[in-house]
Order: structure tokens, then sequence, then C-alpha cells
């Protein structure tokens, strides 16, 4: 069995899962919701400071913070913030390039990621937005999880840091779904492990699985894409969620599917007022 199933199967034993009761009458809130989101990890971690959380488990533990610390002084991820920034300021074959697709030349605008497009009726992530511009210019897109999407997204995070997150969710009966569902998605459980992403990140936030601590909710997306020394390489947000599908086997769903896009709108609007700063790295 491999090492992350048999922690999962000690987390089953050793922890509770979390019950959540969705009342269908209840009016859509997401300010509410992030309030209270936010002040579950206050109380759980009293002596840490909000701003923290956009270091993920890092905030929590003082021995794997100073190891993190060390690894920030030569960053793995720094030779694709370089790649990313070469394709993003490639021309395409009719002239134009990235920066002709979004606001401010597509710098420093990550923290304003993902939003809801009424004219497609969609969430758009910035992923999904970088393979838009792409085949609006004729170009072929580009695979979502790992690679140039993850290099060129790299660069377009770093070209945010220190930015807050700001992701807005309109008083639009459309986007207010998409919402919803990101967040009955959070909290649903699934797999042969029955478990949801709030069981993991939420209740046994903090606890340890074997030599791992298991990371806060809040502040999950800030530091996307990520180089992760398990990968050895670069990965964007959606191959993160089809590992954790995986690992409470789950069948995964495809990167920047319907309900990823969705997942990604809630936990993004969770970590509303917390610095981006992506690309990380992680264990």
């Amino acid at each position: 069995m491999k090492k992350g199933m048999c922690s999962l199967l000690l987390l089953t034993f050793l922890f509770p899962v979390l019950a959540v009761v969705v009342d269908e009458n209840k009016k859509t809130d997401p300010e509410k919701d992030r309030v209270e989101f936010v002040d579950f990890f206050a109380n759980r971690f009293k002596g840490v400071a909000f701003s923290e959380y956009k270091n993920g488990v890092y905030a929590l533990d003082e021995d794997q913070r100073a190891q993190w610390l060390e690894i920030e002084d030569f960053p793995p991820y720094e030779f694709a913030i370089d790649t990313g920034r070469e394709l993003f300021e490639k021309a395409f074959a009719n002239g134009k390039s990235y920066s002709d697709c979004f606001r401010n030349g597509g710098i420093g605008i990550r923290q304003d990621y993902p939003f809801y497009d009424n004219e497609k009726q969609k969430v758009v992530t910035l992923e999904l937005a970088i393979n838009d511009c792409r085949i609006s210019n004729g170009e072929t897109p580009l695979k979502y999880k790992k690679g140039p999407m993850a290099e060129i997204s790299a660069y377009m995070a770093y070209t945010s840091r220190d930015e807050k997150v700001n992701v807005v969710i309109p008083d639009d009966p459309y986007a207010l779904n998409a919402y919803e569902e990101g967040k009955a998605f959070y909290y649903s459980k699934r797999g042969q492990l029955n478990f949801s992403c709030a069981d993991c990140h939420a209740l046994n936030s903090g606890n340890n699985v074997r030599a791992d601590k298991l990371s806060p909710g809040l502040g999950h997306t800030t530091h996307f894409p990520v180089y992760r020394s398990k990968w050895g390489n670069m990965g964007t947000l959606h191959r993160r969620f089809i590992g954790c599908n995986e690992n409470v086997r789950a069948e995964p769903l495809p990167a920047q599917s319907d309900a990823y896009r969705n997942l990604e709108y809630f936990m993004s609007y969770m970590s509303n007022g917390l610095e981006i700063n992506g690309p990380g790295a992680r264990k």
C-alpha cells in the first residue's frame, strides 16, 4: 500500500470526519461564509495571525517553517518564473502576445482570479484565461496540470506578489450558483475513504498524519502554482485537486472541469484579503 494511502487510512482511524448539514433553504451569503471560515481558523489556531495563512502549513509548524525558509533562499521555482516570463513575452504567430489578452498587460492581476464571466456563464480561472488567449490568437491550447501552463501561471503569480486576493462574487444567480456548487464540493464526502476537503483541511487541520501536518484550508490558493518536492516540478492548483481526489480513492475530474473551477472559486473567495505569494514551494 502506498505511503499516502496508509496515511489517509491512519487519519480515518485517529480522527473523526466532518459532518456538514446543508440547509437548501438558506440564502447564499458568501461574505458571511467567509467570515465564519476565517473565524473557525482564528479560534482553532489562536496564536496565528490572519496574514500568516498565506504560508499554509508553515504558519503552524516552526520546524517545518525553518526548513521552508531555507529552501526559499534558493527557491526551486525560480527557473519556472524565468521560463514563464519568456513564454509570456514571446509573440504568437499573429504578432500578438498574452499581454494583449489581459488587463494591465497581464501584470499584477493574479489576485482577481477566478471570476465569474456572465457572457460565458462560467467561472474563469487564470489558467483557463491563458488558454482562451491562446485559442483566440490561433494557438494550440496548453495542458492544464504542469509544463508551460504552470510556468506562465507562475510568472503571472510572481508579478502579483503582495497583492491581496480580491475575488468578487456578484449578486447574480448564476455566479452565486457556481459559488454554491464549489462550496458543496468542498464539504461533500467522496471516494472509498469518504472524505471531504473540509475533513482534512478544516476539522483536522494542524493534526499530524505520520510525518506530515495537514494544512489549513484558509490560504490554500494563494501560493499556486507550486513546486512540490514529491512531484519534482511545478504544478497547478487543479493538479493538486486531482491528487487529493486520488488519495481518497475518488475518481478525479479533468483539470479545469466545471466542478474544479467552482471549487477554486469558493476556496479563493474564502482567502480574500490574504496576500498572493505564489509561486510557492511545498513538500
